[in-house]
């Protein structure tokens, strides 16, 4: 892990928003008590340009409808990062190690450019990107991905002016040391409405990992943007901000900053969880709800077959859930810190994989599939962006 010096401002500024960030009602070890798949019970939310009053639950039942196919012929697409305006989207390829640019009207896909050092194995390889929160002024790209010998973040330098395959940077690595393994590799990253890095990280296949504080598997890290565990973090000089966790590759937030998270079962249930910071999620110990109240029960639990969740994204009052191996986005409608109606499924088997999921601003979501993975149906056909309008 490499550390820098964090300016005395951004130290003052992320403190005062930590309270927003994790306060309001996060959650206590508990829940509630709801039982099984697809049903709901503790807490919910996320972030994006659409906002609800705090007190206004949306309907129980929404809709989804499929406005258009933004590009197609995508490979093993993971990381997605909308650029400001209309300057189009970034989509990370997790197997070829590459960021691509693809124009959000015509669908034209721009090569920038290789990150160097990702090694692609199993689930890992490059996975989630990030724009810097001063990306008007840096134009820096963050990016976690699996090296020889560890997963890390990194940032790079974008400079649209180069040619085609030559616009990335070196990358400038801020940390570094999070275990790697053939599978549960983590790898979602989310700047927080604190200006703090949110990332999230798996055990690697060695489950004790989850409950050593002192180990980057199966956590939730909080860091500053150069790469320092975040002002305000619930352990002292720790990156750590949540354990317990097996692979989690979903992170959003509320209009209230309530963070949350998804993040896969083994072989029972997925979780939804509202975080809370300096929280135990009960991995291995526990998996779904627990009556330990050490652990921190999730909001919502669905069997595997049913979700085996990545991204999650906030619209219209609720978490937009994509289902891997389930093969539909998942409904949580949320009213405050509760899940409001049990989880509701749309798109089921229709596009294969679905692994990523971001708000478009308002009613509009953008949805990747994973197809091209190795694990999805060739039949699915090939992997795209797609946008939706949500309710």
């Amino acid at each position: 892990m490499l550390r820098r010096a964090v300016p005395a401002l951004l130290a003052t500024t992320a403190l005062l928003l930590t309270a927003g960030c994790s306060g309001g009602g996060g959650g206590s070890a508990g829940g509630d008590g709801t039982p099984s798949g697809g049903t709901s019970g503790g807490t919910s939310a996320n972030a994006s340009p659409s906002r609800r009053a705090a007190d206004q639950a949306p309907p129980a039942k929404g809709s989804v409808k499929v406005l258009r196919t933004v590009a197609t012929g995508l490979n093993s697409p993971w990381g997605l990062a909308p650029l400001p305006g209309d300057g189009g989207v970034l989509v990370a390829s997790r197997d070829q190690g590459t960021i691509t640019r693809v124009d959000e009207k015509t669908g034209e896909k721009t090569d920038l450019g290789k990150v160097s050092g990702v090694s692609a194995a199993g689930e890992g390889g490059l996975l989630g990107i990030a724009l810097s929160p001063d990306y008007a002024s840096d134009h820096m790209i963050y990016a976690y991905f699996t090296s020889a010998s560890d997963n890390r973040v990194v940032r790079v330098l974008y400079d649209p002016r180069k040619p085609a395959g030559e616009q990335l940077g070196a990358p400038d690595t801020i940390f570094k040391g999070i275990p790697k393994g053939y599978i549960h590799n983590g790898g979602r990253i989310a700047f927080g409405p604190d200006g703090m890095l949110y990332a999230g990280t798996g055990e690697s296949g060695n489950r004790g990992l989850a409950q050593d504080r002192k180990s980057l598997g199966g956590k939730i890290l909080r860091l500053t943007p150069e790469g320092d565990p975040a002002p305000g973090n619930p352990f002292p000089d720790s990156p750590v901000y949540t354990y317990g966790h097996r692979n989690v590759q979903g992170l959003a937030w509320d209009p209230e900053q309530r963070l949350f998270a998804a993040e896969f079962g083994q072989d029972t249930w997925d979780e939804l969880n509202a975080i809370k910071p300096g929280d135990n999620y009960g991995w291995p110990d526990a998996e779904g709800r627990s009556s330990d109240a050490k652990f921190h029960n999730p909001i919502a639990q669905w069997h595997t077959d049913e979700a085996s969740p990545s991204g999650i994204a906030y619209a219209q009052g609720s978490i937009w859930m994509a289902g891997l191996r389930g093969q539909r986005l998942w409904r949580i409608p949320l009213d405050g810190t509760k899940a409001s109606a049990d989880p509701q499924p749309f798109l089921k088997g229709e596009y294969g994989r679905l692994r990523t999921v971001v708000a478009a601003g308002g009613d509009k979501l953008w949805l990747t599939t994973s197809n091209t993975d190795g694990r999805g149906d060739p039949k699915s056909g090939d992997d795209r962006i797609l946008e939706l309008q949500v309710k």
